[in-house]
């Protein structure tokens, strides 16, 4: 019997540990979102700006960074709070950096990183 009482709490716990599973992967589908419209804005308004449709010769180098830092935070935020959901449940267990999910966070991060200065050195 105590083997029955005890499974709906280890349910209620793997579904709130799939939860955050669930939101660390929005979290993701944002950045990365936000991190390929960077780009994008970036190459458009770098092309309108070469034709000379735009005057200003810095907008798409902000426009580009502020999007690639919104992409990078976010999934910085992502992982912070996964980390805080985790460590609340005291299922620290469960927090690993080769975590699938944790793999494609920290590969999207160092690619925010890694656009936000090609754009600010103007690589692209």
């Amino acid at each position: 019997m105590q083997g029955a009482a005890q499974d709906p709490t280890d349910f209620g716990a793997l579904q709130t540990l799939m939860a955050a599973d669930r939101t660390l992967m929005s979290w993701v589908r944002t950045s990365l979102a936000m991190l390929g419209f960077s780009f994008s804005i970036y190459q458009f308004l770098e092309n309108l700006q070469s034709r000379k449709v735009i005057s200003r010769s810095d907008l798409p180098q902000q426009i580009g960074l502020l999007l690639a830092a919104a992409g990078s935070v976010s999934i910085l935020l992502g992982v912070g709070q996964y980390y805080r959901n985790i460590r609340d449940l005291d299922r620290m267990d469960r927090f690993r950096f080769s975590h699938p999910l944790m793999i494609i966070a920290l590969i999207l991060l160092s690619s925010g990183i890694s656009l936000f200065t090609g754009i600010a050195f103007r690589w692209f």
